[in-house]
């Protein structure tokens, strides 16, 4: 299959002789590049590997990189990747692909499906799959690091591509700064990455100026009360009633605390709690993932779920040392944060190469995403985090017409349109390379 919708005949009345040729050269080494490349997806999406373990995964993304001419550098921040290419004084343009998997045993159907199994760090035997795409991200670098390689008269400055571990995680981007990735290697004026998106066609882009993704906090709640016989309530401070009521007096932070308008998500994804019919136990366990897209609401959000749960607990009657205690977690991962002005001049980049009726300005979502990270620095370097349509057109219109729903990253029944998401991928992020870096 052809790239979609990449060339009409208007494109050179509309963008001029340059712009055209640019397109038909950067087509051309795509298409001549993809049966390679598919070939590399395949091999990618069969043998993932789970955040914090992408060893051979890395080791053939830094191969590849290597074989296109750029000094690469391995074992940043794990089994982080770097690789720089200069070609003249101008820009740094940094992209990034993540590289890591997910405990997910996949149910595709494919010829390529991931059959791998391995052992997660807690000594579990679990299946692995790349249910969020980060296959295909990373063919989608390497097809971009081929491009621009053979191409080096349009553009002038310096490129940074890194294969990032352990975005699942939330903690392979900022392992990679710790590690120096701003200060060992070229500094970037901007950062770009993009990301399959499960519910828009293949062959389309997704834009989104501002918040773009969420902040998200993973917070536990040990609820601790008296323990005793389930025939004797009245002698005990029962955990189970208390933590029932925290779980519904929180459903009032995003209703009745947050400002209207404003992002935000409070939800217990597990509660636990006793052994048996007539025992009432000493504590319950509550796990809460709490999302928002400002620091403010951040910061707001997190004080109230404190503060409800140990005056839930003094209204029970609870004794001071047995106050519920609340533990957010260190692995915080930041909102993803688009500056309007560059993600409007990359939006109208990519509606002049794929054609404006392919380019959707789309939500924010409440997921996360680490690449925030590489804003978030004193630098506070521009970022771009942009969507590459990923569901074939024809299941993407049966579905539109109310026909199955579409399954959702992380599912283990999804996988993208390869040809066309891949190409569509490696054209936008190369015009934006060429727009950034342009002579």
């Amino acid at each position: 299959m052809r790239i979609p919708l990449l060339v009409t005949l208007c494109m050179a009345t509309r963008f001029g002789a340059l712009a055209q040729g640019q397109f038909d050269v950067v087509r051309s080494k795509i298409n001549g590049e993809y049966p390679s490349l598919f070939e590399l997806y395949k091999q990618l999406h069969a043998n993932p590997e789970l955040s914090f373990h992408e060893e051979k995964t890395s080791a053939r993304v830094a191969e590849e990189l290597k074989r296109v001419g750029f000094e690469v550098t391995t074992g940043v921040g794990g089994f982080g990747v770097v690789a720089v290419l200069k070609n003249g004084s101008g820009p740094t343009v940094l992209i990034r692909s993540d590289m890591d998997a997910l405990p997910v045993k996949e149910q595709t159907g494919l010829p390529y499906a991931s059959k791998v199994t391995t052992k997660d760090d807690a000594g579990n035997e679990v299946s692995v799959m790349h249910a969020c795409g980060h296959d295909l991200h990373m063919t989608t670098l390497i097809g971009t690091a081929r491009v621009l390689a053979s191409y080096k008269t349009e553009w002038h400055g310096t490129l940074v591509l890194i294969g990032q571990p352990a975005e699942e995680r939330g903690g392979g981007a900022r392992a990679m700064l710790k590690d120096g990735l701003f200060t060992r290697f070229p500094k970037p004026d901007f950062c770009l990455a993009l990301h399959d998106k499960a519910d828009l066609a293949a062959g389309k882009i997704g834009v989104v100026p501002g918040p773009a993704m969420a902040n998200v906090d993973s917070v536990d709640i040990t609820v601790r009360g008296v323990g005793g016989h389930g025939a004797w309530p009245h002698t005990t401070k029962d955990p189970v009633v208390l933590a029932s009521q925290i779980v519904l007096a929180l459903q009032t932070i995003v209703s009745r605390e947050v400002e209207p308008g404003e992002g935000a998500v409070v939800t217990v994804g597990s509660i636990h709690g006793g052994s048996k019919h007539n025992i009432i136990p000493d504590e319950v366990k509550l796990q809460l993932t709490v999302r928002s897209y400002t620091d403010e609401v951040r910061q707001q959000t997190l004080a109230a779920i404190k503060r409800i749960a140990r005056g839930q607990a003094f209204a029970a009657g609870v004794p001071e040392d047995r106050l519920p205690v609340v533990v957010v977690e260190d692995e915080f991962t930041p909102a993803t944060f688009n500056p309007p002005e560059l993600t409007g001049r990359l939006a109208k980049v990519f509606k002049g190469w794929v054609g404006e009726e392919n380019v959707e300005q789309v939500k924010p979502v409440m997921g996360g995403e680490d690449f925030s990270e590489y804003g978030r620095t004193a630098e506070k370097i521009p970022t771009c985090f942009f969507w590459v349509g990923g569901v074939k057109r024809e299941v993407f219109a049966d579905s539109a017409r109310g026909g199955k729903s579409l399954p959702s990253l992380h599912s283990a029944f999804w996988s993208p349109d390869p040809e066309p998401t891949i190409k569509t991928g490696i054209t936008a992020m190369t015009a934006a390379v060429l727009e950034l870096m342009k002579q």
